[in-house]
C-alpha cells in the first residue's frame, strides 16, 4: 500500500485516524499496531511472521539486558539481537549477491542462491537493533509492554522507508499523546507537500530522464542532464516520502526527526551527509563510526573508519558492486576533505563550493542509478571525455532540469514556518492536494518510491 494510492488516502487513513481519535489513550497503541500490521500485510503478508518474530525477540532481549547486572548475560543478549537482525538482513538482501560473486570466482561449484526481499527490512531491523543496543548502553529504559515496543517498530508511517526513528525519541509519545490542532494542521500540510514532491516533481523529472537512460548512448550534454534530473528525482522522491511520513506521524501525535535539510545547498561533503538522509547518517555515525573509534585514534584510523562506514552505507542501499562504488566514492571524498581541512588557506566562495559539492554528488549518482558496470563506464566517459560527442536533449528535459535547480537552490519557506505565515491555509493546501491528484493520477502510472527497493 502506497501513501498516494486512493485506497490509502480515502479508506485506510481516514479509518485509522477516526478510530485512533475516539479510542481512550490506553488503547491507541494497540489500534495503531493492528493498523500497521494490516498496512504491511497488504503488500508483504508472507513476510509478516519475520517482522513480528524479530520484534518480539528484541523486546524480550531488551528486557533481559535491562534486568541483568551480569556483563556476560547482557553481552549475550545484545549480540543475539544484532546477530539475528543482521543475519536476516544479510540472508534476504545479500545472499544472491554473495553467491553470484563467489560463483564468478570459483565457478559452478558455488550454488547460486536467491531470496525474495522483504519490503522495509533494511529500516525496521535498524530500529529494532538500535533499541537493544541503546538498552545495553543504558541510554533508554526497556519498553513496558510488547504492544508498546511493537507499535514503535511497526508504526506504518515509517515502517517501509523510514525515517529511522529511535525509541528514545518516541518513548514518551508512545506513552501519552494528545490531539493538538496546530500539530494536526502542520501534519496535513507536510503530508500534502510531500505528496506534491513525489507526484508533481519527482515523477516529472523521472519522465524527462528515463528516455535518456533507455537510449543508453549519451553524449556530453545528455549524460549530464540525465544525471541532474536523476539527482532531482531521488531527492524529491525520498524527501517527499519522508515529508509524508513526518506529516502522517503528526496526525497521530508523533514527532519524527527530520530526514532532509536542503542537501544540495551543502558547502562540503560532511555538510551534505548532515543534510541527506539524516536519520541513516546519524545511525551509522552512532552505531558504527563511533564504535569503530571515530576520529579518536589518529588520522589514518579516522580515514579508514570513514571509508568503512560509507562502504557499509553503500551496501545498505543495495547488494551490488555499484553501491559499493558509490559508498567508496563518498568515503574517499569525506577522507580527502578531512585530510585537507585547515591546510587550504584560499577562501572559496560558498556559491562555488555548493556547485562543486553538487557536481561531485551528481557524478556519484551514476553508479547508484545505473546498476550495470558497462553503463556506468559509458556515462562517466560521456560526462568527462565526451566519448560520444556533444549530444543534445529534448527541450522538455532541459526545462525540467532548469526547474529542478530553481526548486532546490532558490530560498523557500519550510512547511512549519509557512503555516504560521498563512501560506499553507486550508484553501491552499486543498488546492495543492487536488492538483497533485489530478496531475499525478492523470498519468498512465505513478512509480513506486525509489527507496522501497532498499
Amino acid at each position: 500500500m502506497l501513501f498516494f494510492e486512493y485506497g490509502f488516502l480515502f479508506v485506510f487513513l481516514p479509518i485509522a485516524l477516526l478510530v485512533h481519535t475516539i479510542l481512550p489513550n490506553r488503547w491507541r497503541n494497540a489500534w495503531l499496531l493492528a493498523a500497521s500490521l494490516f498496512f504491511y500485510s497488504v503488500s508483504s503478508l508472507e513476510f509478516l511472521p519475520i517482522l513480528i518474530g524479530t520484534t518480539l525477540f528484541d523486546f524480550f532481549a531488551g528486557n533481559r539486558i535491562s534486568a541483568s547486572e551480569r556483563p556476560g548475560v547482557r553481552k549475550f543478549w545484545v549480540i543475539a539481537s544484532v546477530t539475528l537482525n543482521l543475519g536476516l538482513l544479510g540472508y534476504f538482501k545479500y545472499i544472491a549477491f554473495a553467491t553470484s560473486t563467489l560463483r564468478s570466482i570459483f565457478g559452478p561449484i558455488v550454488p547460486l542462491m536467491t531470496a525474495k526481499f522483504p519490503i522495509g527490512i533494511s529500516f525496521y531491523v535498524f530500529l529494532s537493533m538500535g533499541y537493544t543496543i541503546d538498552v545495553f548502553r543504558r541510554r533508554v529504559n526497556p519498553a513496558r509492554s510488547p504492544i508498546t515496543f511493537a507499535t514503535f517498530v511497526t508504526l506504518f508511517p515509517h515502517l517501509i522507508a523510514g525515517p529511522i526513528v529511535r525509541y528514545a525519541d518516541l518513548a514518551p509519545q508512545l506513552e501519552n499523546r494528545k490531539f493538538e490542532e496546530n500539530r494536526f494542521a502542520a501534519g496535513v500540510a507536510i503530508f500534502v507537500l510531500g505528496l506534491a514532491k513525489k507526484l508533481l516533481i519527482a515523477d516529472t523529472l523521472a519522465r524527462a530522464a528515463d528516455p535518456i537512460f533507455q537510449a543508453a548512448s549519451p553524449g556530453f550534454i545528455d549524460a549530464w542532464v540525465s544525471m541532474c534530473l536523476y539527482a532531482g528525482q531521488i531527492y524529491f522522491d525520498f524527501s517527499g516520502y519522508s515529508d509524508m511520513a513526518i506529516g502522517l506521524g503528526r496526525l497521530f501525535g508523533f514527532e519524527f526527526p527530520p530526514n532532509f535539510n536542503s542537501p544540495y545547498t551543502s558547502v562540503s561533503f560532511s555538510d551534505f551527509w548532515r543534510r541527506w538522509h539524516i536519520t541513516l547518517s546519524t545511525w551509522l555515525r552512532d552505531y558504527l563510526y563511533v564504535p569503530l573509534g571515530g576520529n579518536r585514534r589518529g588520522r589514518v584510523r579516522t580515514y579508514l573508519n570513514l571509508m568503512l562506514t560509507m562502504l557499509l552505507g553503500g551496501l545498505w542501499h543495495g547488494a551490488s558492486w555499484s553501491f559499493v562504488f558509490w559508498g567508496a566514492g563518498h568515503g574517499t571524498l569525506l577522507a580527502v576533505e578531512r585530510a585537507l581541512a585547515g591546510r587550504i588557506r584560499i577562501e572559496i566562495p560558498d556559491a562555488l563550493r555548493r556547485v562543486f559539492v553538487f557536481l561531485c554528488v551528481t557524478v556519484l549518482w551514476v553508479p547508484f542509478r545505473l546498476d550495470n558496470v558497462s553503463l556506468v563506464g559509458r556515462w562517466l566517459s560521456a560526462m568527462f571525455l565526451g566519448a560520444r560527442g556533444l549530444g543534445s536533449v529534448a527541450p522538455g528535459a532541459a526545462l525540467a532540469a532548469a526547474g529542478f535547480f530553481a526548486l532546490v537552490w532558490l530560498p523557500k519557506p519550510s512547511a512549519d514556518g509557512a503555516i504560521g505565515r498563512g501560506f499553507a491555509t486550508p484553501a491552499a493546501i486543498s488546492f495543492l492536494f487536488i492538483l497533485t491528484l489530478l496531475v499525478g493520477y492523470g498519468r498512465l502510472s505513478s512509480s513506486p518510491f525509489l527507496y522501497f527497493r532498499f
